[in-house]
């Protein structure tokens, strides 16, 4: 019989084959195939010695003849098969017992059988293929622990890794939460701040109470018409309640002296007062902005104006409408001009400045706006939601936004874009927006 060697490759020396046959020639005949191979070699001429063998040391595989005294192959193999299924079982079988070995495959016990006489090249293919089988199956049950493992460790990881996040995500809340509230604190106070600048200036004199909060509202109108960032509408708004922090040093009656009657010296003092507001303020960092502004409030467009001589577009934009919005309520107080001016005259007066005091584009801005009304005496105040406001109503207090930033002063006048940008605001923030409110006389309240 010629050698298969070549053919069947050279399979891994670790593989142990139990050779089980009650004839002492067949085992000889085996152990001559496989040696050569590289195999390692058990044998045993019975099926009780075989499960001795089985129960003693690791088998990779089994062949076995079927016909041996007392327990037969078939038997052998059932029962390894139930104690070491790993192992590979092969039997050996004549043709007189096919019955039985039929009945081993139908029972699922062995990978093959084997007819003798067999062929030599055959059954070590047989036993190659097999052993191939087995590792390949082996491997696929270790990967199978592997990726069970390690789906494990992922699914702890993961678990931990959830449970990681939601607490970074639950101490993440608390302190933007805390942060939000210091943040919200430090506005109030801040706008708080403000107020109190703008007091301590408007305290001095009656006639000069609620002018920095006028200044504000026109100065927020005028920038809305003309476009201007809200981030930017804010800075405004600060800057106009402070534009006259530089007068705090100034005798009191040079405080509603108009600037028109002035003495030279008087004039050179207030004069003056731009650039010290700008040094008070801009120690405070978030009022730097607005200091810059507060400096300008006075320069002409055609650069007549103090402290520096700006003119034109040289002269920061928010300067500009401060220097409007300012002129238009000091025209009604009667603080820049010999006389007071009715609105209508005052609108007059910015309108014939138009190009050479005041910038053309923040004047044509104040005539869209229109001209203010005379102040109602106070009436009955009501607390409403944007929804029910409507246009004519006049805020009785100041609207503080929960960041404490100043929204509306007292004495706004409501109208249909206001309403707008109220009711989105409460769509936006989710919370109520309240309004104190008074209406006109025309409203019939």
């Amino acid at each position: 019989m010629p050698d298969a060697s070549a053919a069947s490759g050279s399979p891994s020396p670790s593989a142990t084959l139990l050779l089980v046959d009650d004839e002492a020639n067949i085992l000889s005949s085996l152990r001559r195939l496989f040696r050569p191979l590289g195999y390692r070699l058990l044998t045993a001429e019975s099926g009780e010695e075989a499960l001795e063998l089985l129960a003693a040391e690791p088998v990779d595989l089994i062949v076995s003849d079927m016909r041996m005294p007392g327990m037969n192959g078939a038997q052998l193999l059932a029962a390894a098969a139930e104690r070491w299924p790993d192992t590979v079982r092969i039997l050996l079988t004549g043709y007189a017992d096919m019955s039985s070995t039929i009945e081993a495959i139908n029972l699922g016990r062995i990978h093959r059988y084997v007819s003798k006489p067999w062929d030599d090249n055959e059954l070590k293919l047989i036993v190659r293929d097999a052993l191939d089988h087995r590792r390949l199956k082996l491997e696929n049950q270790r990967m199978a622990q592997t990726i069970s493992a390690q789906n494990e460790q992922l699914r702890q990881f993961n678990s931990e890794l959830e449970a990681t996040v939601e607490r970074r995500t639950r101490e993440l809340k608390t302190a933007l939460a805390a942060a939000d509230k210091a943040h919200q604190e430090l506005r109030q106070a801040y706008t708080g701040t403000v107020r109190v600048f703008c007091e301590l200036i408007e305290g001095r004199s009656d006639l000069l109470k609620g002018h920095g909060r006028r200044v504000a509202d026109l100065s927020r109108s005028l920038a809305r018409q003309l476009g201007i960032s809200e981030a930017e509408q804010q800075t405004l708004i600060l800057a106009s309640m402070l534009h006259d922090m530089g007068k705090l040093g100034l005798p009191d009656e040079l405080l509603v002296k108009p600037f028109s009657t002035l003495r030279a010296e008087e004039r050179g003092a207030v004069m003056l007062h731009p650039s010290r507001a700008e040094s008070l303020l801009m120690g405070i960092t978030p009022l730097r902005e607005a200091a810059r502004i507060v400096r300008s409030h006075h320069e002409h467009f055609d650069g007549t104006g103090y402290p520096d001589g700006l003119a034109g577009l040289a002269i920061h934009r928010l300067a500009r409408i401060l220097a409007v919005a300012n002129a238009y309520d000091a025209l009604q107080l009667g603080t820049l001009v010999g006389r007071t001016l009715s609105p209508k005259d005052a609108l007059e007066f910015i309108v014939s400045n138009r190009g050479k005091r005041y910038d053309p584009e923040v004047v044509d801005a104040l005539v869209a706006v229109g001209v203010a009304s005379p102040p109602e005496p106070a009436r009955p105040v009501r607390r409403l939601r944007p929804a029910q406001l409507s246009k004519g109503m006049v805020l009785a207090e100041d609207l503080v936004h929960a960041d404490g930033y100043l929204l509306l002063g007292r004495g706004f006048v409501v109208d249909d874009s206001i309403v707008d940008q109220l009711l989105r605001l409460e769509q936006s923030e989710g919370r109520a927006v309240i309004v104190v409110v008074r209406q006109q006389a025309a409203d019939g309240v």
